[in-house]
Formats: structure tokens, sequence, C-alpha cells
């Protein structure tokens, strides 16, 4: 054996253990220097073009940003006038069934079908027609004058939207102020403070038309009240009869709605309140 003992042939082998790791030790912190370090500045050859990309993402508006409003010339004007057109479109029917004959000749048809004992009977659906097309047949003269003096000469651009509307207004105003009373004429201008006019054909027309349908309400429960009164009689004489023969839990008008139907059948009841509503407007 040599004079050389196993520890000290174990010193060089740790030594150079220690030295690989040392360098794996230094290895790592160059890599997480490198890391941190900042990115290396941009090719020059290529910094037009990323200016350029960075201003057009500038000036692209995000989803979230403030919308830029550009004022078109006239574009007020056309939004005011869709608007309008919009609320006269809803409005309208409205305003014409007020203004015309409908509304005297849906309140008599619903005050017949309560005197007659059938809440249900006609429904409200064909009274609503029936009214309709009886309000179609009575305008007729006046939706005629209005087609001659408005629409025709508007539709073929004689006349601006204005000058259609003051002529179209006046066949239904000289309608209106032939079925208004004197007395709701004066109501309304007293209620609108307004001074009273030298004569009828100068009244406003916004004191006109609820006057006008102030009459026709009158008008209407004048005819309901006549077409009540053989109805009441036969409920009358139904409920006497029952109460002299001692059927007080039978109830009247379960009885006596066979009678007000026959008689509302041989008077041919519907032919004649149709007659008088037409009457009433010539």
């Amino acid at each position: 054996m040599d004079g050389h003992s196993p520890r000290k042939g174990l010193r060089p082998a740790l030594r150079l253990l220690a030295g690989l790791m040392l360098g794996v030790a230094f290895l790592m912190l160059s890599s997480g220097t490198a890391q941190a370090a900042p990115a290396p500045a941009t090719n020059p050859a290529t910094a037009p073009i990323a200016a350029a990309v960075g201003t057009v993402q500038a000036n692209t508006i995000q989803p979230g940003d403030q919308e830029i409003s550009v004022s078109v010339p006239g574009q007020r004007s056309q939004v005011l006038s869709i608007i309008l057109m919009v609320t006269l479109i809803g409005v309208a029917p409205s305003i014409l069934l007020m203004c015309t004959s409908f509304t005297k000749i849906v309140v008599v048809l619903s005050l017949t079908r309560s005197a007659l004992g059938t809440p249900s009977v006609p429904p409200n659906q064909v009274l609503v027609g029936l009214a309709l097309f009886l309000s179609l047949f009575i305008m007729g003269p006046t939706v005629d004058a209005i087609n001659d003096a408005a629409i025709q000469p508007y539709s073929s651009g004689d006349m601006n939207i204005t000058e259609a509307y003051r002529a179209g207004t006046d066949p239904m105003r000289e309608f209106m102020l032939r079925f208004t009373r004197d007395e709701e004429l004066a109501l309304m201008t007293k209620a609108a403070d307004l001074p009273f006019p030298e004569n009828r054909e100068s009244v406003d027309l916004r004191t006109l038309v609820p006057a006008f349908v102030l009459s026709e309400l009158r008008g209407a429960f004048i005819i309901g009240f006549v077409i009540f009164i053989p109805f009441l009689v036969i409920d009358i004489v139904v409920s006497a009869i029952l109460m002299s023969l001692g059927m007080v839990m039978l109830p009247p008008a379960l009885v006596s709605l066979p009678f007000k139907l026959l008689l509302f059948v041989l008077v041919d009841g519907w032919t004649l309140i149709v007659t008088t509503l037409i009457g009433s407007y010539r």
C-alpha cells in the first residue's frame, strides 16, 4: 500500500463538486438579472411603422370612449318632423273620433244595450264597428269636402302642409259648429279665460272641440232616456206581478228580459235607433 489515505483522495472530487455548484448559482443569478432588465430598444428600421400603428390605435374610438357628435345641416328639423309625425299618428284617431258623430252613436248604442238588460250582447266589437260605419256614413259629405279642399291639392303639390291643414279644418269646423250649442261654447270660452268671439265662425278650435263633445253627450243621453222608458215600464210591471204572486226570490230582470227582447224586435228597435241617429245630423 502507498502512503496516501482515502480521505486525501476525495479532496479533488469535493473541490470539483463545489466549483460546479458555484457555477450553477452564478448562472441562475445571471438569468434573473436578465429577465428584470428592460426590453431592448426598437429596431431603428421599424420605428416609423411602430409610430404609425401607435397613432392609429390612439385615434381609434373604443367602446367605452365618449361619442363624437357630428352636426349635419337640417338634421334637427328632420328629427323634430319625425317626432311630430309619430305623435300625430298616435293621437289622430282619437281626435278624429271626438270631432265626428262617433261619440253620440257609441253612447246611444251602449245605453240601448243597458236598457235591454244584456251587458255583453251585442259585444263591444259589434257596437264599436257599427258606430264607426255609421259615423263614416254621416260624415261622408264632410270627408269629401276635406278631400277636395286639402288632401288632393297637397298630394299634387299645390299646397304645403300649413295651407292644407287650414283648408282641411274648415269643413270640420263647419260640421261641429252646426251641432254645437251656444251654451257649451260660452262655457268652454269662459273656462279657457278667453274673450267671447264676435260670432260663432270665429270660435277657436281648442274651444270648439270640447264644446262639440259636450253637446254630443247631451244629445246621446236624451236619446238614451227615451229608449229606457218602455223597458223600465216592462221591468216595473213584471216586478209588480211577481210581488203579487209571492215570487219574491225570482229575479224580475230574468223574467222581464224575454218580454223586452220581444218588444224590441216587434218595433224594429235597431232600425228606429239608427234612423234617429242619422236624422239627428240632417
